[in-house]
């Protein structure tokens, strides 16, 4: 547990005699459950049988043409299992939650600026609206919307510049100056994510010319083999492969993305350690 980070050892001195003392690390500390930037639900979520099962079925996957191990383990995609089954629609909200206050935390902090001066905001696949709450309480002159799926926001309550609205990305995106996409490409392949997109530019250009697309998702960096974070990112984009039909991208994976989508501009701000920010603009 030591090696792995989650305790340090620390001698104490009883009575002139040294005793070894263990502590939680900054890391181990966000896994206690009344932190509160847990980050336990996420894991919990990860554990779960029913996402630890696909791991078990890459020799059968590698020969079918199902297209993840998800749906060779469950006879159905993710999204599908999760409308249909309230455990892992609330263990997956949770965990989406879990991590939108980590991450918040830091948007707020560090990324002021790219929210200054906005009217209104979609956080598509917002989930149970963590992130957009927040925004709204540190913006409130932004009208925001919490855009997901039917089951996932049912009878969830907005508040004075804040609202939720069931629907698909793949149809149609509320329009607003600012579409924010939190941990959602990544979820999808190339095409599904041209797709998303072009819905997203659909949307802030209804409302004039100076909207823009803020991504915030993993930007991997290749080079630095050796980093433990990449070593991370890699990991994640294995659980992207089982689970989904997504994967992590790299820089150059990220701009064919956007330009596909008929955007003209963006920029990369690695802020959020295993991830960054996307601006882009039409």
């Amino acid at each position: 547990m030591i090696h792995s980070g989650f305790f340090s050892q620390q001698k104490h001195d009883l009575e002139n005699e040294l005793e070894a003392k263990y502590v939680l690390t900054d890391a181990s500390v966000l896994l206690l459950k009344n932190h509160p930037m847990s980050v336990a639900p996420f894991l919990h979520a990860m554990l779960d049988p029913v996402l630890t099962n696909p791991w078990n079925q890459f020799s059968t996957w590698f020969k079918n043409g199902d297209p993840t191990p998800f749906e060779t383990a469950h006879g159905m995609m993710l999204w599908d299992y999760a409308g249909a089954d309230p455990k892992l629609n609330n263990l997956f909200n949770d965990a989406m939650a879990s991590d939108a206050r980590f991450v918040t935390s830091l948007v707020i902090e560090k990324c002021k600026g790219v929210f200054m001066g906005l009217e209104s905001l979609v956080d598509v696949g917002g989930g149970t609206g963590t992130m957009a709450k927040a925004i709204a309480k540190s913006f409130p002159r932004v009208e925001c919307i919490v855009f997901d799926l039917p089951h996932v926001v049912s009878g969830l309550k907005g508040s004075e510049n804040l609202k939720y609205v069931s629907g698909d990305m793949f149809e149609a995106i509320p329009p607003a100056y600012a579409i924010l996409l939190k941990w959602i490409l990544h979820d999808w392949n190339d095409e599904e994510c041209v797709d998303i997109l072009k819905k997203c530019k659909e949307a802030i250009t209804r409302k004039g010319k100076e909207g823009k697309v803020i991504i915030i998702d993993m930007v991997v960096e290749n080079e630095k083999r050796d980093d433990e974070s990449v070593e991370t990112q890699l990991f994640f984009d294995m659980l992207m492969m089982v689970l989904v039909t997504g994967k992590e991208r790299s820089k150059k994976e990220w701009a064919k993305l956007i330009s596909s989508a008929g955007y003209n501009n963006y920029k990369i701000t690695p802020v959020f350690g295993l991830r960054s920010l996307i601006e882009i603009y039409p």
